[in-house]
């Protein structure tokens, strides 16, 4: 028998692997019609048919997530905490009148698009990954402004290496009060296309000025920290945990388990208001999110007030971010034991 190219491993260099899009050999698709969920299905088609007056076009009815599958020092896949990314799925549809996919159907999508690509999983030890882009979209026939009543869920896995080109090294980040990610108390809080379009004119000054990300303050009275760029923030001093409590910031699922292995290691961990004038008291600052894990935070440049607020004079990545990072990493790759049970392992 003839071996199909889908059998062999793909002609990739695991360890330069850019955070981008790589074609992979299938996706699968679910859709909400008559008021129903109905099968899973597999596609090897990189595109999606859609009508021109589909609601996702005209008035933005599109959500969608971000996880990621190991391929552990044990050789097995891993796929880390789905569960609560499935939830975050829920609370996003929720939010702009989207029919909620269930946990279980969630759940299901995510084991059959990993194991359709498998080949696609990167090599323990290369330090690349393959990414799970789950994606909700109204697909009805809308002229009139109100939701679809028909859905199309998508996911597409893709490997990819580190998001921020320099991996794991501490990068400067800027404030702007001149630009807003979300409105007080508009969708800050869910995984919505529209926050991420906001986002990109800011985005895109700080990296002509040299900067990583924008760090973005509360939309209301630009006082305190919110988000930095797409991803949440925390800081460590005086051996706590600090991040931004704030209606307009995502739950990150990485925020949420780099918070319990703060516990873990015997931090206290405050989620709080944190105000600019905080910032010189930090010892270490980081962003945080499933892309990156965690990016150190070497210094912040207010661009408004001209101020540099050096966090790391070295220009190293501190020992607590440190510690969190190689832990969080090492339950992801199954090279420390899993003892909230957040992974779940193909067999």
């Amino acid at each position: 028998m003839a071996t199909s190219i889908k059998d062999k491993a793909p002609d990739l260099e695991w360890s330069t692997l850019p955070f981008s899009y790589v074609p992979t050999d299938y996706n699968v698709r679910c859709t909400f019609k008559d008021g129903k969920w109905g099968d899973i299905e597999v596609s090897d088609s990189e595109y999606i048919p859609l009508h021109i007056a589909a609601s996702s076009l005209h008035y933005g009815q599109e959500i969608f997530e971000g996880l990621k599958a190991f391929r552990g020092v044990d050789g097995k896949i891993r796929v880390f905490r789905m569960e609560e990314n499935a939830k975050r799925f829920i609370r996003s549809a929720e939010a702009i009148k989207m029919e909620p996919l269930p946990i279980e159907i969630f759940c299901e999508m995510v084991k059959k698009v990993v194991k359709l690509n498998e080949r696609f999983v990167p090599p323990y030890g290369t330090g690349s990954s393959l990414y799970i882009r789950p994606l909700e979209i109204g697909i009805s026939p809308k002229v009139g402004v109100s939701p679809a009543t028909e859905y199309l869920v998508v996911m597409l896995v893709t490997p990819v290496g580190p998001y921020f080109k320099a991996g794991f090294k501490p990068t400067k980040v800027c404030i702007s009060r001149e630009y807003d990610r979300v409105a007080p108390k508009g969708t800050g809080s869910v995984k919505f296309g529209g926050n991420y379009g906001a986002s990109l004119v800011a985005g895109e000054k700080a990296h002509e000025m040299g900067y990583s990300v924008m760090l973005y303050l509360d939309p209301k009275e630009k006082k305190y920290i919110d988000e930095c760029g797409a991803a949440n923030f925390f800081a460590i001093k005086d051996n706590t945990y600090i991040t931004p409590s704030s209606p307009s910031i995502l739950p990150s699922i990485t925020n949420m388990s780099l918070k319990q292995l703060a516990k873990d290691l015997g931090l206290k961990v405050e989620e709080r208001n944190i105000t600019v004038e905080e910032i010189p008291t930090f010892e270490e600052a980081s962003a945080c999110g499933t892309a990156a894990v965690c990016s150190p935070i070497s210094q912040i440049d207010d661009l408004d007030t001209g101020i540099k607020y050096v966090i790391s004079p070295d220009n190293e990545p501190g020992k607590i971010t440190t510690q969190l990072y190689n832990k969080l990493r090492a339950i992801q790759y199954g090279e420390e034991p899993d003892v909230h049970n957040w992974n779940y392992i193909f067999d």
